[in-house]
């Protein structure tokens, strides 16, 4: 018998590790035959929203982007998604940017698909538009080395232009590889893990971590990670980029 009191999850100010032991089911208006795990949100402190949707057959997905923008990445099983009239069929390792103003509506073809859903406000930048509806598949994205390391492959899933302030990547580590440096900076992360193990270091403290795992890093979390194992670790990844880092 196991003890239920054990955990790996930890929620503290500057991170959290989220893990499947501890998830617990919500419901969304218009999100129908499905099951929502809310992994991170403003709650914690957080400026981004990240799910973990699973849909049973006749599952659908439908709503629109008003102040947030939303990007869908299929984890596995497949779906058709239809943003404001256009849609194409997504099977895993596919995925959709939706900008704001637009409707969507993603209906399940196969029981039991897996989606991993960011949302965040959109800032617009003066003298700039607002990106387009954008379908792609990570297969199709090459993983270039991280900073000239080949055990480290980073796939950029987005353009890298000032109509967009978010980023989403996955990040490949094969075994032993491992951050160059211990990162602090500004940019807020939403992380799940999609294969493997490994450590993480987050704000000098060290957690496992394995497939299924989230992990929330506020701005200015120290981290580091290392990849265990006998295959690599991936992970697909939110960051915040683009704008002006202050009010004042």
């Amino acid at each position: 018998m196991e003890i239920s009191a054990l955990t790996r999850s930890v929620v503290k100010r500057s991170h959290a590790v989220i893990s499947p032991d501890g998830y617990v089911n919500s419901v969304v208006p218009g999100w129908t035959n499905c099951t929502v795990n809310v992994l991170i949100n403003e709650q914690m402190g957080a400026r981004l929203c990240q799910n973990l949707v699973t849909l049973q057959s006749g599952g659908r997905l439908t709503g629109s982007t008003r102040e947030s923008q939303l990007f869908l990445y299929i984890i596995s099983g497949g779906c058709k998604v239809t943003v404001s009239g256009e849609g194409e069929e997504l099977t895993a390792g596919r995925f959709v940017y939706i900008p704001v103003g637009k409707t969507y509506r993603l209906e399940c073809r196969t029981a039991g698909t897996q989606v991993l859903t960011f949302h965040k406000v959109y800032e617009k930048l003066e003298g700039y538009g607002i990106p387009s509806v954008i379908f792609g598949d990570a297969a199709e994205i090459s993983g270039d080395p991280f900073l000239g390391d080949p055990a480290l492959r980073l796939q950029v899933l987005l353009p890298d232009n000032l109509t967009f302030d978010m980023a989403v990547n996955i990040f490949t580590y094969d075994p032993g590889g491992h951050l160059p440096f211990v990162e602090t900076h500004i940019m807020e992360h939403g992380l799940l893990y999609l294969q493997g193990q490994g450590v993480y270091m987050l704000d000098q403290e060290w957690y496992p971590i394995k497939k299924g795992d989230a992990i929330w890093m506020a701005p200015y979390c120290q981290q580091w990670f290392t990849a265990m194992g006998k295959e690599p670790a991936v992970y697909i990844y939110y960051k915040n980029i683009n704008r002006f880092p202050t009010t004042v």
